[in-house]
């Protein structure tokens, strides 16, 4: 494997403090409990529609985070790896996965370095929730997971849309405060708790990608594109701004081209 890239590693890092928290935030939730029975909790509509029936297909999703979606894909009846950077991350969800009696492979690597996986070795690559974020070369990214699909393998990215990205912290305005095309890095110093933007000791970088990033990495990545979507309409008391009325989430559908 490649030395990992250094804004990447202050990520890792943060992410590794944050796990307690996070799991707890997960555990408040519960979903991770009740996904594998019912899917459409983690999972749209359309993503559902496309994945289809999912019996013994081999499914890699990158990016796993709190691997809910991973519980959702192995309830379908994929046999599921669940890539992560965070080793943390990668320990609670083996913990969950033995308590919900799913089958489910853990590898920990960078979503740019995927060199423990095998060419061609799934049928289906899912990635997304707000991985692309904390990732620095966006096209490596998405190369890496064209490569570990067969031809014509299913890759489907469900990303929290760009248009989210931009607005300053405000309950009642909607202000720019970046550019849409300022892809950053954007460099700061955040607390263990990912959710919150209070200042703290740990480094991170963000990456603001744009929807045309998102489908030029998907062609250039040897794939052609299916389907194009945007969905959801949810607004957390995260985000800090009102973002009624604009999408949730970008899905990309997208097939890798055959050899």
């Amino acid at each position: 494997m490649r030395p990992i890239d250094p804004m990447h590693a202050a990520n890792q890092r943060r992410w590794e403090a944050a796990v307690p928290t996070w799991s707890a935030q997960a555990d408040s939730r519960g979903l991770w409990r009740r996904c594998a029975q019912e899917p459409a909790l983690v999972l749209g509509a359309t993503e559902l529609q496309y994945l289809g029936n999912l019996a013994g297909k081999r499914v890699c999703v990158l990016g796993s985070g709190d691997n809910q979606v991973v519980f959702a894909l192995a309830g379908l009846g994929a046999q599921v790896t669940s890539v992560d950077v965070t080793e943390g991350q990668l320990r609670v969800a083996a913990e969950r996965a033995h308590e919900l009696h799913l089958s489910v492979a853990f590898v920990q690597a960078d979503v740019t370095d995927l060199s423990p996986l095998m060419d061609g070795s799934f049928d289906v690559v899912y990635t997304g929730g707000h991985v692309a974020v904390w990732v620095a070369d966006l096209p490596t990214y998405y190369r890496e997971a064209a490569r570990i699909l067969v031809p014509e393998g299913l890759f489907l990215v469900s990303e929290y849309h760009p248009f989210r990205r931009i607005w300053a912290q405000s309950e009642t305005a909607l202000t720019v405060a970046t550019p849409y095309d300022a892809r950053g890095p954007f460099a700061h110093e955040y607390g263990a708790d990912v959710l919150s933007r209070a200042p703290g000791t740990l480094l991170s970088y963000e990456f603001h990608w744009t929807v045309a990033d998102y489908i030029n990495a998907v062609l250039q990545a040897g794939c052609r594109l299916v389907n194009v979507d945007e969905f959801g309409a949810d607004v957390g008391a995260w985000e800090g701004a009102p973002l009624h009325g604009l999408p949730e989430f970008l899905l990309i559908v997208a097939r890798k081209n055959p050899t």
